[in-house]
């Protein structure tokens, strides 16, 4: 993903403008009652509340008039919300009825009407149908364990319905759950001959759903409807409730605050999973795996709120929270009974960092006509920022262009001979980080280019002369490179300052800024909006926010070259086969998204001409590849892959179902040990666990190896001296 905040003086302007229209038109809105919700029998009733009311018009209210793609909220708009929302809670049609589709036809050019008026009554109705379908079929299913199945029957379950149509009648669905209650025992069958020890694991199993579909809130529901809605807007405009918006903003931050532990559910507790090393809970010496926390409770003297079966994400938000406030638990120790004595542990919370997703690198050798050549090799999972630390004057902030430049530096002090970049998977973030990491491989110049709603084209910058790094460069990319991945690898190819490896990048060039709800909606409406319908105020936990966030596509980027990379990406230089689907994933495969169009180039001098060694680095590459094992075993992956993707039923016939499952095994088995040989590691015997930290990565180590290519035909090739164009 790619955001911007909002900090232009154009951006505030129409925010403070915006600020009065919506304290005006909440206001209003407060004197208006919606249409009475509709109750549903046998499910659990959830109904919106009058926060989730407000949130729903004003969210419509600011997509409507900001959005980049000015899209009207009609008719139209509301059916493709309508099948969308279907679709998210009902993916393979193996819940609702079609006579039920059939009766939500009301609501399929109602939805954009709900919308403008903060009528939530609707969407919840839809959902609670669903859900009482639901908990029929799990209890249904419980019923049907004891079930005398014959598994010498020649049948077969369908598991992916996705393409056909909704079912009919309930006999017809019965049938359905029949077959997967077959299947699942049929899996646990397979796996040990104890049908009675099997049957009780899949009691608890279809309990543990039911459990968990019982625990749902009504902001499950409404984050499900939001998503529907902005989805259909566009793919990368997204509300995000207040749980949801602090778990993005930690993610964009590499970084969160609170006690500094993973937190699992098992067994109706909220269970210590991990500790993080140097974190407040690590730090305590109270606090180990497997404890479970019973109750949590706000600072020294708040009361305790029993958290058992609560569900996992309601429970860490009340756990998290802002650094230097206190946290008290009570902890059932690992190992004792449910009714042993409670620990009270009190904790101060603290910021903690994410290592494992920061920037790292590692060095690969190589051989060279009996040289040896270093590779450093610099893994980049997200463009992120600290931005609280760096307001703050936090010296260790951490950034994406921060850890980088470190990491070059010591690279060079180990003296390597080449960088590879490995952005597979970096689904990018922060634009400034885009901006500024491009900064580190190049002389000053234009990096994006990006155009907003009144076709204004702003170029954004390097204004910095200094370079980090000048050494021979690549870049990996996959599909899922996406966003400020792609501002960076495309800036770099415009400029002829790396080759780019890998596949065709995601294609989302537009530009999303990010809306603090709390600071547009004032908090008075909501008591008042609370008054005036007789429902009671939320109380905010931990960190969060009180309305949510809302990312609001504002503006579209184009590379330096005028192009833009919606819809297309970053075409490598150097392509690999894709194990990912191209066809199923990626921006030219959403409905919502915006087309591909060019702009005017920006005025920018190459550093580098790459145009005649990458003929020579392909040839060389394809040469090795006509002869690798490793080549072919990745080949015949994506086969793979391709075919079981188009499955969409499995045998119910049980030697049958076993001699697949054996036959799939062994090859795996098989495949993997010829790729280790491939890679000259010795082969597993069966049952041999594969040792810690081992990379079977092909690709990286190919990488690797066409950047020892480059380094051999002319190390001068990126050059820092400018070339005139």
């Amino acid at each position: 993903m790619f955001y911007f905040n909002p900090r232009l003086k154009t951006v505030k302007d129409m925010f403070k403008k915006l600020y009065f229209v919506l304290v005006l038109s909440a206001a209003v809105a407060c004197h208006a009652a919606p249409s009475k919700p509709i109750r549903v029998d046998g499910s659990n009733d959830l109904q919106p509340d009058a926060r989730q009311n407000l949130v729903c018009k004003e969210v419509a209210s600011l997509i409507s008039k900001y959005n980049y793609k000015k899209v009207d909220l009609n008719d139209s708009l509301s059916a493709i919300i309508y099948d969308r929302y279907l679709k998210k809670i009902d993916p393979d049609h193996n819940y609702l009825l079609s006579s039920d589709v059939k009766a939500f036809a009301n609501f399929k050019y109602q939805l954009d009407d709900d919308l403008k008026a903060g009528n939530l009554n609707d969407v919840f109705y839809i959902f609670n149908v669903f859900q009482k379908r639901y908990l029929d079929l799990i209890k249904y299913s419980l019923a049907h364990i004891d079930d005398n199945f014959d598994y010498n029957k020649n049948e077969t379950f369908t598991y992916d319905r996705e393409d056909l149509p909704y079912i009919a009648t309930q006999k017809d669905m019965d049938e359905l759950w029949l077959k997967r209650v077959k299947y699942d025992l049929l899996n646990l069958k397979i796996a040990s001959p104890d049908m009675a020890k099997n049957k009780e694991t899949l009691k608890k199993r279809y309990e543990n759903l039911l459990s968990q579909s019982n625990k749902l809130s009504n902001q499950e529901v409404f984050q499900t409807f939001m998503d529907a809605f902005t989805e259909a807007v566009d793919p990368h405009t997204n509300y995000f409730n207040p749980f949801n918006a602090a778990q993005f903003n930690m993610e964009m931050s590499r970084s969160l605050e609170g006690i500094g532990a993973t937190l699992t559910f098992e067994n109706e507790y909220v269970t210590i999973s991990t500790l993080v090393p140097g974190g407040p809970a690590d730090k305590s010496h109270q606090l180990s795996p497997k404890d479970r926390i019973v109750g949590v409770a706000q600072g020294k003297d708040g009361e305790y709120q029993n958290v058992v079966g609560w569900r996992l994400d309601n429970a860490i938000a009340l756990i998290r929270g802002p650094k230097g406030t206190t946290v008290k638990l009570q902890i059932l120790p690992a190992g004792s009974s449910a009714g042993g004595k409670l620990k009270i542990v009190e904790i101060v919370r603290d910021k903690i960092v994410i290592q494992d997703e920061l920037a790292k690198k590692e060095i690969r050798t190589y051989n060279s006509n009996g040289k040896t050549v270093k590779i450093g090799i610099i893994d980049i999972p997200a463009f992120y920022v600290d931005n609280n630390g760096m307001q703050a004057g936090d010296p260790n902030y951490h950034s994406t262009t921060r850890d980088v430049s470190r990491i070059l530096d010591t690279l060079k002090n180990e003296h390597v001979d080449g960088i590879v970049l490995d952005l597979r998977e970096d689904g990018g973030g922060s634009l400034a980080e885009a901006i500024s990491l491009t900064g580190l491989f190049i002389k000053e110049g234009p990096v994006v280019q990006v155009k907003d709603t009144r076709a204004k084209i702003e170029i954004d910058s390097d204004d910095d002369p200094s370079i980090a790094y000048s050494g021979p460069l690549a870049i990996l990319v996959d599909r899922f490179s996406a966003s400020a991945s792609e501002i960076f690898s495309g800036a770099l190819q415009d400029y002829g300052r790396a080759v780019i490896l890998g596949t065709q990048t995601y294609g989302k060039g537009s530009v999303q800024t990010e809306i603090d709800l709390d600071k547009v909606i004032d908090p008075s409406l909501a008591d008042m909006v609370s008054k005036l319908t007789g429902t009671t105020k939320g109380r905010p936990t931990g960190s969060e926010s009180t309305f949510g966030q809302l990312n609001l596509t504002i503006a579209k980027f184009y590379r330096i070259t005028g192009n833009s990379t919606q819809r297309h990406g970053v075409t490598p230089d150097i392509s690999f086969p894709s194990v990912i689907p191209l066809d199923k994933y990626g921006e030219d495969t959403e409905p919502s998204a915006m087309p591909f169009d060019v702009i005017p180039k920006s005025d920018y001098t190459k550093f580098g001409d790459l145009s005649g060694v990458i003929p020579q680095l392909k040839t060389l590459h394809d040469q090795r590849m006509a002869t690798s094992d490793s080549y072919k075993y990745l080949l015949q992956d994506v086969a793979d892959f391709k075919t079981h993707d188009a499955e969409r039923s499995i045998t119910l016939n049980e030697a049958q179902l076993k001699k697949q499952r054996d036959e799939d095994d062994q090859k795996t088995f098989d495949r993997d040990n010829l790729q280790r040989i491939a890679l000259g590691l010795k082969p597993l015997k069966k049952g041999e666990v594969k040792p810690k930290n081992e990379d079977l990565d092909f690709v990286k180590i190919e990488a690797g190896q066409i950047m020892t290519d480059y380094i051999n035909i002319n190390s001068k090739v990126t050059q820092v001296t400018p070339i005139q164009q």
